[in-house]
């Protein structure tokens, strides 16, 4: 977090000390009690990780169940190291009093200085009514959220519209109720509007669902509901709060994917929203769903989803990679070869064209990183790639985005500090640079902001809202990229430059030698005369072929456009029948699923009988075997009856007669 200046470990003993643990016992029972029961105990064996290092002492007595419950949390932390434990002292002392800092008595926060944008050093840029660059304040913001009118109301600039420096970072003047100050959000732009979900706020997640209209730059709350059944679309209720979570744009709708809850699920949940009803809902995925986390980033490639990493909801980190089919809504855990980025949360990623994906920054709990890992999405390989420009400062929480073969990367922190450099990075040539830097605590230099990308008015914009910097901040920045040079200009230009020499160049050879020559009085005239006419034929017969060469191109430009939009428009109808055949598909996967399930209930019927068949044979078996048995031995019974024998005589035994 950028919370301070300070560096560790000088920054845990500054949390440790205002959260009231001290040396004695007595001190840290007293900070305990500041706290919930759950979070006190996991600060105090935090801090004897940190400065005892890993719990030795033997368990406590069952008398006393308060020495068990903080000797159990301690011990808990196994082998942490004590690095680690500082960290993550400082990030749960943050979530549950963000303004701990500046209620430190003996380390006052330093003031929020004006934001002072500037280009660099070897890419200078002028500021149309500046004389040394665009210094731009910080808005104002009151304790409840709101904004207050800015001292120089000549830079904040109202509309996309009106923004007039390139590569510069601008804040707009917005109207409407601001959304609260927030960080870990999801941010996407759908339909010239910016949709702002969820978040962090004071250690709490939000569930609120914001919209910054991009033509008035006016902020609404949009009135969602959560849509209990498939089938009963009138029975609705409220949305979870979330943060840590990702928003994609999806045709007319846009899904926001996994994230933090205070009841996390096993797997994690794809959500829908559609701003035609206003309606969430639960999107049902097939295949094995990752497990629950935050802090991931979310890939559009083409029609599918690709996720990596995070943190789960037991703050363990993750490196794993996932892949869901937007078509079929079908996960897919991928086994990719070569060496994986670490486990890590709070990254950025981005895909080139539509094949490779690219990974850079992120943290664990104890360091921050600037390493790029490239996968590479048809061989399913990582690769480390050597890279070229200035080398990137590590970062983690930073936002990035994507404007063709551009990502461009704003924000993040370091464990020190907020980073100040916007950086590009072309991922065709990988090739690092930096497009702008601020300086002060302001909130493009914040962990968990939001970055989008939007085309307004022929000129590509960038986006930023929100973070986290020691406040919780509301904000909306934007940069205006810088445009391409048009073809046809630079031909003009070059022309013009060509036929200019052409006619300097004479008066060049008259005069190149720096003497006068000797001609005649009556010649002189009509030789200059007739060189000028010479020059204006030549000027004009070079600009006719270059006018006609350049219509040339036009035309050929204009039915090649025609020939493309033909081509989009039997695309679109190939796309709407694939569309159609795709619905149909899904209709008989549908029934074959459904007389499949039935199937499956007539086997299991069959099964049932089978084994009922089967213990009435047995029984059968039986009867015949004790039936057997009874004949056998009434037989035997008979026979000797029959065979009576001199001792039956002697016994007076009649003789049966025959």
């Amino acid at each position: 977090m950028a919370s301070s200046g300070l560096a560790y470990p000088d920054r845990f003993y500054a949390a440790a000390a205002y959260a009231g643990f001290g040396v004695g016992e007595a001190t840290s029972s007293a900070a305990i009690s500041r706290f919930q029961n759950d979070v006190a105990l996991l600060l105090y064996g935090l801090h004897q990780q940190a400065t005892v290092g890993p719990c030795n002492v033997p368990k406590p007595r069952a008398w006393n169940p308060v020495e068990q419950s903080k000797w159990t949390s301690w011990h808990g932390l196994g082998s942490m190291p004590s690095a680690e434990a500082m960290r993550l002292f400082v990030k749960i002392l943050e979530e549950e009093d963000p303004g701990w800092y500046s209620r430190a008595p003996e380390f006052n926060p330093e003031p929020v200085v004006d934001i002072q944008m500037h280009k660099p050093k070897d890419e200078p840029h002028s500021v149309p009514g500046s004389t040394n660059g665009t210094s731009i304040p910080e808005p104002n913001i009151s304790e409840n959220g709101s904004s207050v009118e800015a001292q120089d109301k000549d830079v904040i600039l109202e509309g996309l519209s009106t923004v007039s420096s390139h590569d510069q970072w601008t804040p707009l003047s917005v109207s409407g109720l601001r959304p609260k100050p927030r960080y870990e959000h999801g941010a996407t732009v759908l339909q010239n509007k910016m949709y702002i979900f969820g978040g962090n706020h004071n250690g709490r997640y939000l569930s609120d669902l914001q919209a910054l209209d991009l033509k008035s730059l006016t902020w609404s709350k949009v009135d969602a509901k959560l849509q209990a059944e498939p089938a009963d679309s009138t029975k609705t209720t409220q949305i979870a709060p979330c943060a840590g979570h990702s928003l994609i744009s999806w045709g007319n709708k846009f899904l926001s994917i996994a994230g933090h809850t205070k009841d996390p699920s096993e797997g994690v949940t794809v959500k829908e929203f559609d701003p035609h009803t206003c309606t969430w809902s639960i999107v049902r995925t097939y295949g094995k769903p990752p497990v629950s986390r935050g802090g991931q980033t979310v890939t559009l490639v083409g029609t599918t989803l690709v996720l990596f990493g995070g943190e789960d909801a037991e703050r363990c980190l993750l490196n794993d990679l996932h892949i869901l089919d937007l078509e079929t809504m079908t996960w897919d855990d991928v086994d990719a070869i070569g060496t994986p980025p670490s486990p890590r949360s709070d990254h950025a990623a981005a895909c080139h064209a539509d094949r490779y994906l690219l990974i850079f920054g992120g943290g664990s709990h104890a360091t921050c990183f600037n390493d790029l890992h490239v996968l590479d999405l048809q061989t399913m390989e990582w690769s480390r790639p050597k890279q070229q420009g200035p080398t990137p400062s590590p970062r983690a929480g930073h936002a990035g985005g994507t404007v063709g073969e551009n990502w461009y990367i704003v924000g993040g922190g370091n464990n020190k500090s907020g980073v100040s450099e916007t950086l590009v990075l072309n991922m065709s040539t990988l090739t690092w640079s930096v497009v702008s830097t601020v300086e002060g605590r302001v909130p493009l230099a914040s962990e968990g902001m939001t970055l989008v990308h939007s085309n307004y008015g022929g000129y590509d914009y960038l986006i930023s809202f929100g973070g986290y910097n020691g406040r919780y901040n509301n904000e909306v920045y934007t940069l205006k990229l810088s445009l391409k040079s048009d073809s046809q200009s630079t031909l003009k230009e070059e022309t013009l430059s060509d036929t200019t020499s052409r006619v300097i160049e004479p008066e060049a050879e008259i005069y190149q030698d720096g003497k006068i020559r000797e001609i005649s009085v009556d010649n002189a005239d009509s030789d200059l005369n007739n060189r000028n006419d010479e020059a204006s034929e030549q000027l004009l017969a070079d600009l006719k072929a270059q006018k006609e060469e350049l219509e040339a191109t036009l035309s050929r430009e204009q039915l090649q456009t025609v020939q493309l939009k033909e081509d989009i428009a039997r695309a679109e109808t190939r796309n709407a029948e694939l569309t159609k055949e795709l619905q149909a598909v899904r209709g008989q996967l549908a029934s074959e699923q459904s007389r499949c399930f039935k199937l499956e209930v007539d086997v299991a019927e069959l099964r049932q009988k089978l084994q009922s068949m089967d213990a009435l044979e047995k029984e059968v078996e039986l009867l015949r075997r004790q039936r057997a048995a009874s004949e056998q031995a009434a037989m035997d019974a008979k026979q000797r009856q029959s065979s009576g024998g001199m001792w039956g005589w002697l016994a007076g035994s009649p003789t049966p007669a025959v």
